[in-house]
């Protein structure tokens, strides 16, 4: 896989995504935005601050890795200055690369990890840990807290399946090889991981360990905290190995504790992981149901009575409308389609998405039960076409971005969860609270959402939200939109993140989440692993003075 362009989403020299003639429609109608374009900057116009590092640092680190695997050029150093949130995009596309590394370190072993963490405790240097880059919450932003300088730590030359278990479904991987690959080498020993964030293409198994990753069928599959069985870390203070026994009293967890650490506490340099046999087939399938409520009523039925498939996904109305907009083709077929909706009272309702991966036999037995409960909860069958669709776009939302991003419209994504009982309450909450910040600063959103991960007590829920972007103001706007949504999250039972992790964009509320005490006993493992604060500064822990 190559490298991702630095000022967007996509492999560096890939095409870029154009938006549909609809979409164009739609941000002239619905948004107002006009024409306008505003394409990112020319690398050569990035500007970048010189670099910070010591000679002394710098030679060590040299030592440890070899010197051709430290790089201070400016596109290495531009292509680690951020993940690919909102903010981190406007930054890079403005040409505002101040927030890039002093360096660039590409360690290819555990011990290279454990000597470049030695050289910048001693130096004083703080260091961020970076596989795929894809963090949206930024997780990788190189901040330097108080330090003198900072390198980003990009473990991509560790992409190895150290270790494959057929009899025991187990598979042990270094932390730098990506999701495509993961699954490349698992199909030829006949398993499969399962694993596929939106992120899938560049997203690393470090990554996934580190950020507590959900994936598209984690309500089958599980979350990938579900699936981590043991992992190694190496830390400033040395290296914490968690052996992957299948089950263990031993004391409290410290897997749970460096599963959705994000570098904060170490780097994690091997992890072992449940895999499961390759399946035989797949099946995905559309439903329709007349209301988001209808059908989130249907979806608590099918999970509490264990008859969930493996992808589980349900559209809000807008969301729903959009995807028929952007798709629609005005064919014969498409138009008796929509006619044999209105005809059962299901035109203006929600698109559902059901996935089946298994053995044909299983998936027959598990469809069957399946549509039994959604058929019983009113829910009406599209048949396989919708799932197919799915399938085809389901990696397509970040290059829709940089599209948008071109056309000046804000296009970003936030999630969270919630016990059955508030899900209503708490859909409603977040979806006003984005209208009404942006509304009043003059740009009407679209704001659509999707339930995407099932669970007994509860789901998840995915908002996007679009906007004509504030010119001279975005990321005012964004800040203002998050801080909304964020609040109100917090204020109506939700979990400040599902699956994005915590990064440097919810730190704020990471009081609310797990309180007071909670932080302290996390900052208090900090300090035992990191006593001089080199580990991924300002992510995961607020400041100890931030008030949420």
């Amino acid at each position: 896989m190559s490298a991702m362009r630095w000022w967007g989403w996509g492999a560096e020299g890939s095409s870029t995504a154009e938006l549909p003639p609809a979409a164009g429609r739609l941000l002239r109608d619905r948004l107002g935005v006009d024409a306008r374009h505003t394409p990112p900057v020319s690398v050569d116009g990035v500007r970048l601050p010189e670099p910070a590092l010591g000679e002394d640092v710098l030679a060590r680190l040299r030592s440890a890795v070899g010197p051709e695997h430290v790089r201070q050029d400016a596109l290495e150093r531009i292509s680690h200055a951020a993940g690919r949130s909102y903010p981190d995009l406007v930054r890079l596309r403005s040409g505002d690369g101040s927030g890039a590394p002093d360096a660039v370190v590409y360690p290819g072993a555990s011990d290279e990890v454990a000597a470049v963490l030695a050289a910048c405790a001693s130096g004083g240097v703080a260091v961020v840990p970076f596989g795929g880059g894809t963090s949206v919450v930024g997780g990788v932003e190189a901040l330097r807290d108080g330090l003198a300088a900072v390198i980003t730590l990009d473990v991509s030359r560790m992409d190895a399946l150290v270790e494959s278990d057929r009899r025991s479904l187990t598979a042990t991987f270094q932390p730098g090889i990506t999701g495509p690959r993961v699954e490349t080498l698992l199909a030829s020993r006949g398993l499969t991981l399962g694993h596929y964030p939106q992120s899938f293409e560049f997203a690393t198994i470090g990554g996934y360990v580190a950020t507590r990753s959900a994936g598209q069928a984690s309500t089958g599959y599980g979350r990938i905290d579900e699936l981590v069985l043991g992992l190694r870390c190496a830390t400033p203070a040395g290296d914490i190995e968690v052996k992957p026994f299948p089950a263990t009293a031993a004391g409290p967890s410290l897997l749970g504790l460096l599963v959705g650490s994000e570098g904060v506490l170490g780097v994690i340099t091997e992890a072992t992981l449940g895999v499961r046999p390759l399946p035989e087939a797949s099946r995905y399938e559309g439903w329709s149901f007349r209301s988001f409520a209808e059908g989130c009523e249907a979806f608590r039925t099918m999970e509490q009575a264990e008859a969930s498939p493996d992808v589980a996904r349900l559209s809000d109305e807008p969301e729903t409308a959009l995807s028929m907009a952007l798709t629609s083709s005005g064919s014969a077929g498409e138009r008796a389609g929509r006619a044999y909706l209105r005809l059962r009272g299901h035109d203006g309702g929600c698109i559902a998405l059901v996935g089946f991966e298994g053995e044909e036999r299983e998936i027959d037995a598990r469809r069957n039960r399946t549509r039994e409960i959604l058929r019983g909860c009113d829910g009406l069958s599209l048949g396989e076409r919708p799932g197919r669709a799915w399938l085809r776009g389901r990696y397509a939302g970040p290059y829709l971005r940089d599209a948008l991003l071109d056309r000046g419209v804000m296009a970003e994504t936030l999630e969270t969860a919630t016990t059955w009982s508030r899900l209503g309450e708490l859909y409603q909450a977040v979806g006003n609270a984005l209208n009404e910040s942006l509304t009043a600063r003059g740009t009407p959103p679209l704001v659509m959402c999707h339930v995407s991960h099932l669970y007994r007590s509860g789901a998840s829920l995915y908002y996007t939200f679009i906007a004509a972007q504030e010119q001279g103001a975005e990321l005012d706007q964004w800040r203002a939109a998050k801080s909304a949504a964020s609040d109100a999250i917090v204020a109506h039972g939700g979990t400040i993140t599902h699956h994005h992790a915590v990064g440097r964009d919810h730190t704020p509320w990471m009081r609310a989440e797990v309180g007071d005490l909670g932080l302290e006993l996390l900052r208090a493992a900090k300090e035992r692993l990191d006593p001089r604060g080199i580990m991924n500064p300002g992510k995961l822990l607020p400041d100890p003075g931030l008030q949420s």
